[in-house]
Order: structure tokens, then C-alpha cells, then sequence
């Protein structure tokens, strides 16, 4: 960040964390803050009260150590300069020093200025104010992004305010010349655990943007993927009942903190919910938001016009507990799933929400015009213009590489331009994302067209939306069709590898296997493994469709046949982090012949010469053996896609499956002239087994 001659510069790691501000001219050290400050450091703000931030922390630590000397807190995201204030604005990470993120043992107290925005004298450095928005924090939950400045009207009274919040899905506005809230906040009573000195409160501002609990869905197929908060089965003691209705059972893993906890008075439940702030110690709680959800690092958007603040945000519930890696466990086999809200910056109401599908917490920042339009970017290479008084989608745009920026807006010449960077990135998909190298530039009636012969990038790859499994996939056949429950390894026959509780703990963790295979479930015991069997009971709970659900004493096996393809997750009832996949596919039957395009000759111009000008369909004729009967999945494989053209609509008889596809789908996957074209469809055969057929045809594109 650079203003007035200063550049400030963020730590983004190390011991403490530090903001620090350079001379512009000659790099020269004017000043620096520290996350973590040092021992009797004494701070005095523009209320007149002076306070000694190193006593948040505890006491130095027999061995000498200072908790806040040791880790700190770190400044990830560039900060915000008030020019008529003369205040620089900066967010501080959660505290991760003694012991760990998630461990809060040795550090009792606040833990100033984790989770916190400092607003310093922007020349000198010099504290004003400070608003801590989680006090103690053990989940990794801080506010850390780039703040974002307004000045509102809030019951009829003009206010300096700054938008504060990521990770937590809270916005608290507070007034920026002295940190106070300008909306309602309430400190509302939590759950604690004695061994984590946790604060007893937590600010929560009145009203919320995201949900503050998981939802405890039954487990059905036809609800699928269902609430975009729902919890997975067996995680807080929510395990599945005859009828798939997930129940709280106290005597399941949880029951081991029981003595530990204290509840505020007149809790609804008596047992944790996956509420936020839930606490943790050595067993998996899951929680909502995440260390990879609400805001994250995501920068806002205010409009002066619409009078909303705008903010993307994540679904992504974690698991913390002691040991956990990348401070939490993103629950295996949960939808990632995300999109972006607004809400009226003067009463902190959500105006509306339009949940897109996927994560939006990392990097998707939103651009909003004085026209009311709203631009934004999605990890699937998606450019959106949405209407920024109620989110409806009004445009949308291909890259061909995931974006993971934020869009500018600039003007030359008296004409405005759009540009947004599409490079691809990891969070959360991993190496799903299709990565990338190009900047995008938009201008009404704009001519560029790619080497396909249309405007637009092809499809991206298909995105991981569930958080996979690890480990690589084997095929069924090389271990006889046979998971393991419960083990680190299925070979060694130790007390290490036994009863695990590792997120690897299913052996193998991705099997795959044909349609109509039957695969044994088995908890091991003394003839798998005569030294160390396993001596606990462990389950195999399929979700979210709750296909099985079995519970196995040691020696114990159940037998389960897939007739359909899929993926198929599971986990187990005695500790939630094992979790395995049953991959069932289908092997592609080709059927030379039976495909035909009608015409052969696809006119995918178009009459404006923009993409958005390409309309109509391309119908493909797909001719079934006698006695097939089409059971739905039709794609057009496209050559310049890794990401299959679902149909618009398919029409089917005994003997015939007429296939439709828009084509403004298919026009950026395909090149210009003469190509081949491949449908695949699903099918019972006349035993009413499923298979999947494809077949080919050629023909010539025009654009």
C-alpha cells in the first residue's frame, strides 16, 4: 500500500507479525506494529486510556518463552489509508504461538492484537484505536482482509465508518475515528473448555450475515447436495438413526470433553451443534464458519448508490482439534460451495444472497459501478455482471482459466473498460483449478474472438466441489473388492496402524470399482490381523444419500452391491476423520454409427457479432440397441474441453435419444471447420443394468 510518500508493507508470516512503513524515496524504516506485542508495552488510544496489550497474553512462560514474542499475530492482507483522518488501517491475524493455532493453554487471556484492526497514526505510526473481533482465538476465524472505507448515514447522522470482517461471515461497522461500533454488537455468552482458557463472551454483531450453526439434515438422496451448510454425519456425536435423520448420541466420541465444558446458562441444547466458537480439544468438533470460509481474503465492495456493501463468501465447516494441519480439518466428502451477498451498509440487513455454487472467499473481490452493475469472477473462469440492487445474473463470460482477482474498472479516450486477471489458483479446489496466465479487458461492442472463433475461453476443467479424499485411487480388483475399517495401513499388523483415527483410516481411501460390484466392508480383526486386530466397534456411514449405514464389531463384515455409477463417501461413527470413497463407473460402450447430427453443418455465429448473439441449438440423434432405455447423463464431449456440455433437453423413445444442447454452450469448445463431436448417455440394458454408451460423429462448424 503506498500514500503520501509511505509504502506499507504487510508481514505475512515469521515470529510476531509485523506492518512496517518505508520511506518511498530510499526504502528507508520509519516505523513498524507488531501483532504481538512486546512484554509492558504500553498502549494509550484518542479515548485517554492506557492499557498494556503483553498482559493479554498470560505470563512469560517458566522457560522463559512470551507467548506474544513467539508467534504473534500476522498482518496477511494490505490495509487502508483515511487521508483526512490520517489513519492507516490494519487487520492482525489469530494468534499462533505456545503450543499451536487451536491449542490455547499456555496464552490465557485476549491475546491483543490477534483477530483485531488497529488504526495507527498513518505517518508516525502511533496507536488510536483498536476493535478485537475474537478474543482468545483457537480457531483460526480472524478478520483478515483488505478494509474497506465509507462514509453512511445511520439513523439520519453522517458516519466515518470501516467494514470489518472475513473469515467469521461478521461485519462489524465500526466508526473509523475511534474503533467504535456504529451497529448494534452483542457479546454473547459460548461454551468453554477449561484446558483452552477461553473468553467466556464473543462479539457477534446483531444481525448476521451467514449462518452461526451447522444444519443436521436427514440423509436422502433426494436431497442432494441439500443445505450448503449441512453437517456430515458422525462428526459432534450426529450420527444417523434408522431413518437416516441425523441424532445427537451423548455417549458417542464426544462424551471424552463432557468433563471439561461449561455450557452458558439456558443453552438451547446442552451438547455442541457445530456453532461458531464451539470448542475443541483433542477430538474433532465441526463448526461453521472456517478457516477457509465466510470472507477469508476476499476484499468487499461498497456502493454509494445502492447504499450496500457487497461480500463474497465460502461454505467450507471445519474440524479443529488438537493436531489438526492448516489449523482444521475441512471435512472430507462436504460440498465447497459459496457466492455473494449484499447488505445495507446503515442497518447491517441482508438485502440479498445469491449463493452461486462455488467458493468466493479467495480473491473473488466484487466491483460495483455508479450503473448499479456488480462484476465479479469465479474459480471456474466465470466473469459475471450481476445486477447489484438484487443479484440477479445478467451476463456471464467464460475465460478459460479460474479467477481468483478482483475486476477494475478504467476508462481511455472517454470509453470504459472492465479487466479482470484469470491465472487459476489452489483454494479450495487444489489442482481441479485450471490454471492460467491471462488478462481479460471488456468494452461494449468489443471484437476479440480466440483461436477458436468465438469470444470466449473454453470450459474449465471440472472443479473438486467435494473435499476429496487422499491417497491415490485403487482398483477393486487388486484388493479384492475389500475396504478395511479403522486402519492406517492395510498391511501392518501394529498397534499404530490399528483402531485409527487418521483421515486415511479407510483402506484403501478411494476404491473403484464397475457397476454391479459388491464390495466388502471390514472392521479387522485377530484373522486379519492376529497381533494387533482392531478392538473397537467402527462403522461405514455412506452420505449424503445414506445408501448404507453399518456399525461392525471387530471380525465383522458387511457386503454392499453398487448398481449405479457414482461417488460414493464414508466415514466412521467411532471417530469422524477416516473417510473413504466408493468411485463406481461405468465402462464407455462405443457405438460406431449411431450418432448423427442434424444438420451437420453447425452455424454457431452470430447476428450482433458479440458471443452473447449465439443462440438456438445443436440437436444430435443417438440410435439405441433394441431393448435400451435411456436413464439420463447425456454430454457432448467437446474438443477443446476437459468439462463435458450437459443437454438442454433430451427427448427418448425404445429406440432413439434426441438430444439437444444450447448453442452458446457448445460454441466455445469447439473449433472452427470440420471436427469431431462425441455424445455419451447412460442407458438399462434389457436386464436393467446401467451402462453408458458413446459414439461419434463429424461435422462442420461455422462461426
Amino acid at each position: 500500500m503506498y500514500f503520501d510518500g509511505i509504502v506499507y508493507a504487510h508481514a505475512a508470516d515469521g515470529d510476531r507479525g509485523a506492518v512496517v512503513a518505508l520511506d518511498a524515496t530510499d526504502g528507508s524504516y520509519l516505523w513498524h506494529f507488531f501483532g504481538g506485542p512486546k512484554r509492558g508495552q504500553q498502549f494509550t488510544g484518542v479515548d485517554g486510556v492506557t492499557f498494556d496489550a503483553s498482559a493479554t497474553w498470560g505470563p512469560v512462560l517458566p522457560d522463559g518463552t512470551d507467548c506474544a514474542e513467539e508467534g504473534g499475530a500476522t498482518s496477511w492482507m494490505h490495509g487502508a489509508v483515511d487521508p483526512e483522518l490520517g489513519m492507516y488501517y490494519m487487520t492482525f491475524g489469530n494468534a499462533r504461538s505456545c503450543t499451536s493455532s487451536q491449542n490455547g493453554s499456555l496464552r490465557p487471556g485476549d491475546n491483543l492484537f490477534s483477530s483485531t484492526m488497529v488504526a495507527v497514526d498513518a505517518a508516525t505510526g502511533d496507536y488510536k484505536w483498536h476493535y478485537q473481533s475474537i478474543r482468545h482465538d483457537v480457531w483460526d476465524m480472524d478478520n483478515v482482509h483488505p478494509p474497506t472505507l465509507a462514509d453512511i448515514e445511520v439513523g439520519g447522522e453522517e458516519r466515518k465508518v470501516v467494514f470489518y470482517g472475513s473469515k467469521s461471515g461478521h461485519q462489524f461497522v465500526l466508526d473509523r475515528t475511534n474503533g467504535q461500533p456504529v451497529l448494534p454488537v452483542v457479546d454473547q455468552a459460548m461454551i468453554t473448555d477449561s484446558r483452552q482458557n477461553h473468553a467466556t463472551t464473543q462479539p457477534f454483531p446483531e444481525t448476521r450475515l451467514l449462518p452461526e450453526c451447522l444444519v443436521w439434515e436427514k440423509l436422502d438422496p433426494a436431497n442432494i447436495p441439500g443445505d450448503p451448510w449441512r453437517g456430515v454425519p458422525n462428526y459432534n456425536g450426529y450420527q444417523p438413526d434408522a431413518e437416516g435423520d441425523l441424532v445427537f448420541d451423548p455417549d458417542s466420541y464426544v462424551a471424552v470433553d463432557e468433563p471439561f465444558l461449561t455450557y452458558p446458562d439456558g443453552h438451547p441444547s446442552g451438547h455442541r451443534e457445530g456453532c461458531m466458537y464451539d470448542p475443541q480439544w483433542d477430538v474433532p468438533i465441526l463448526s461453521t464458519t472456517s478457516q477457509n470460509g465466510g470472507g477469508d481474503w476476499s476484499n468487499h465492495s461498497y456502493s454509494h448508490s445502492t447504499n450496500l456493501v457487497y461480500f463474497p463468501y465460502g461454505t467450507n465447516p471445519v474440524a479443529h482439534y488438537n493436531g489438526a494441519s492448516a489449523n482444521g480439518l475441512r471435512a472430507i466428502g462436504q460440498y465447497q460451495t459459496g457466492g455473494i451477498l449484499a447488505y445495507d451498509a446503515s442497518t447491517g440487513e441482508v438485502a440479498w444472497t445469491n449463493h452461486l455454487g462455488t467458493d468466493m472467499s479467495h480473491g473473488q473481490g466484487p466491483l460495483t459501478t455508479a450503473s448499479d452493475l456488480l462484476f465479479v469472477g469465479q474459480i471456474g473462469g466465470e466473469l459475471l455482471a450481476m445486477d447489484a440492487t438484487d443479484g440477479d445474473v445478467l451476463w456471464d463470460f467464460q475465460t478459460g482459466s479460474g479467477i481468483a482477482s478482483a475486476p477494475v474498472t478504467y476508462e481511455v479516450d472517454g470509453e470504459q473498460y472492465v479487466a479482470v486477471f484469470a491465472a487459476g489458483s489452489t483454494n479450495p479446489y487444489g489442482g481441479s483449478v485450471t490454471q492460467g496466465d491471462s488478462l481479460w479487458a471488456f468494452k461494449l461492442g468489443g471484437t476479440y474472438t480466440t483461436e477458436s472463433g468465438s469470444q470466449e475461453g473454453p470450459d474449465t476443467a471440472p472443479l473438486s466441489i467435494r473435499r476429496p479424499v487422499g491417497g491415490a485411487a485403487v482398483e477393486g480388483e487388486t484388493v479384492g473388492n475389500t475396504v478395511l475399517l479403522a486402519r492406517s495401513s492395510r498391511t501392518a499388523d501394529t498397534a499404530a496402524a490399528r483402531d485409527s483415527v487418521s483421515t486415511n483410516g479407510m483402506q484403501p481411501t478411494h476404491l473403484r470399482v464397475p457397476v454391479g460390484t459388491t464390495v466388502t466392508f471390514r472392521n479387522p480383526g485377530a484373522e486379519t490381523f492376529p497381533g494387533f486386530p482392531n478392538l473397537k466397534p467402527h462403522c461405514a456411514t455412506q452420505f449424503f444419500e445414506g445408501e448404507f449405514n453399518v456399525e461392525l464389531q471387530p471380525g465383522e463384515t458387511y457386503e454392499h452391491t453398487f448398481d449405479r455409477a457414482g461417488e460414493y463417501f464414508f466415514n466412521d461413527c467411532t471417530d469422524p476423520r477416516p473417510t473413504g470413497k466408493i468411485e463406481v463407473y461405468l465402462e464407455p460402450q462405443d457405438q460406431p454409427g449411431a450418432l448423427r447430427f442434424t444438420p451437420s453443418r453447425l452455424e454457431l455465429g452470430s447476428d450482433t457479432g458479440l458471443f452473447t448473439g449465439v443462440d438456438g441449438t445443436v440437436s444430435a440423434h443417438f440410435e439405441l440397441p433394441p431393448g435400451y432405455r435411456y436413464d439420463g447423463g447425456a454430454v457432448l464431449l467437446a474438443p477443446l474441453s476437459a468439462t463435458p456440455v450437459e443437454a438442454s433437453k433430451v427427448t427418448a423413445n425404445k429406440n432413439r435419444a434426441i438430444v439437444r444442447f444450447d448453442a452458446a454452450d457448445v460454441d466455445n469448445n469447439v473449433p472452427e471447420g470440420e471436427t469431431t463431436l462425441t455424445v455419451r448417455l447412460e442407458v438399462l440394458n434389457p436386464d436393467g443394468v446401467q451402462e453408458q454408451l458413446v459414439s461419434s460423429a463429424t461435422v462442420t462448424v461455422v462461426k
